[in-house]
């Protein structure tokens, strides 16, 4: 058995791995390295079901906001290799700045600790990805996608914001706040999230549940090409869900509009791939097609 790492403090951020576009022509020979970010508190019971429905990626990061369970143990037995981070403030938007400051793939990939969301459709997200998408969306509303666990209200809900998202930032988002989602590295200056340690866990504007809003949003005025998959959503298996319809609802609109005044982000998807090129100048064969194998397939199934 692998041995099992600590918990990680401090570390800076690895160097972004271009998008494949950056090659231009050339032939890739390896698949993209996947990092799986799961933030956690209190979710040692369903951590087993998560954990065995993995593929084989090249890192899962547990971003762990203090949890009084076992969850952490249960982590490192479950998968020897497996990262733990803890986060340094309070939220699942500082939760996962906190995994994205640590992930050293190519990929990242967003994953609910709580069983809702299927690591087995982890490969529908690297293939819209390596088929030219910057962003992989999930998305319940798509032919494939699903959900055991939306309300009426939230659906209602979520219909609303999806139409002022789409006139605010002119995607055509189906499902705006559902948190299964992927994207290349390279986007990760374009979010520009704060996952620094003031010396406080108070919360601060995008440490809670309108971290998916702003990425989302932040991804569309970077101009990244944006994909939507279908996914089906489970209901939790264990535990409370700490969604508030009302409160949540809230927060997403007017992550809407602050993400709306504040205009275009700094980073462009030109840049950010200009710069993925830069890196990428000494890689000489790249394959043009980093799809999923059927053998992959197979394995993962």
């Amino acid at each position: 058995m692998r041995e099992a790492k600590s918990i990680v403090d401090v570390r800076p951020p690895a160097e972004v791995v271009p998008h494949p576009s950056a090659y231009a022509g050339q032939v890739r020979t390896t698949v993209p390295r996947v990092s799986v970010i799961i933030p956690t508190f209190n979710e040692a019971k369903n951590l087993p079901h998560v954990f065995s429905r993995l593929p084989d990626v090249h890192e899962v990061i547990v971003v762990d906001g203090r949890s009084v369970d076992d969850t952490i143990e249960v982590a490192r037995t479950l998968w020897p290799d497996v990262r733990i981070v803890l986060q340094n403030r309070r939220g699942k938007g500082n939760a996962m700045a906190c995994g994205f400051a640590h992930a050293t793939g190519d990929i990242v990939v967003m994953l609910d600790a709580d069983g809702s969301a299927d690591p087995r459709e982890i490969p529908r997200f690297v293939q819209a990805l390596t088929d030219g998408a910057d962003f992989a969306k999930g998305t319940r509303f798509a032919n494939g996608g699903g959900s055991a666990d939306i309300t009426r209200t939230r659906k209602w809900g979520n219909r609303w914001l999806n139409r002022i998202a789409n006139l605010f930032f002119g995607t055509r988002y189906t499902d705006l706040c559902y948190g299964y989602n992927a994207f290349w590295a390279h986007c990760l200056p374009a979010l520009e999230l704060d996952a620094g340690d003031r010396g406080s866990d108070a919360k601060l504007w995008g440490d809670g549940f309108e971290i998916e809003t702003i990425i989302n949003t932040r991804m569309a005025k970077a101009g990244m090409r944006i994909t939507e998959v279908p996914s089906y959503e489970f209901e939790r298996i264990h535990g409370e869900s700490n969604l508030n319809t009302w409160r949540d609802g809230v927060r997403v609109l007017r992550a809407l509009i602050v993400e709306r005044v504040n205009g275009k982000g700094r980073r462009s998807r030109r840049n950010l791939l200009a710069h993925a090129a830069e890196s990428a100048r000494d890689v000489h064969r790249i394959q043009p097609n980093f799809a999923v194998q059927p053998e992959d397939e197979a394995r993962w199934g």
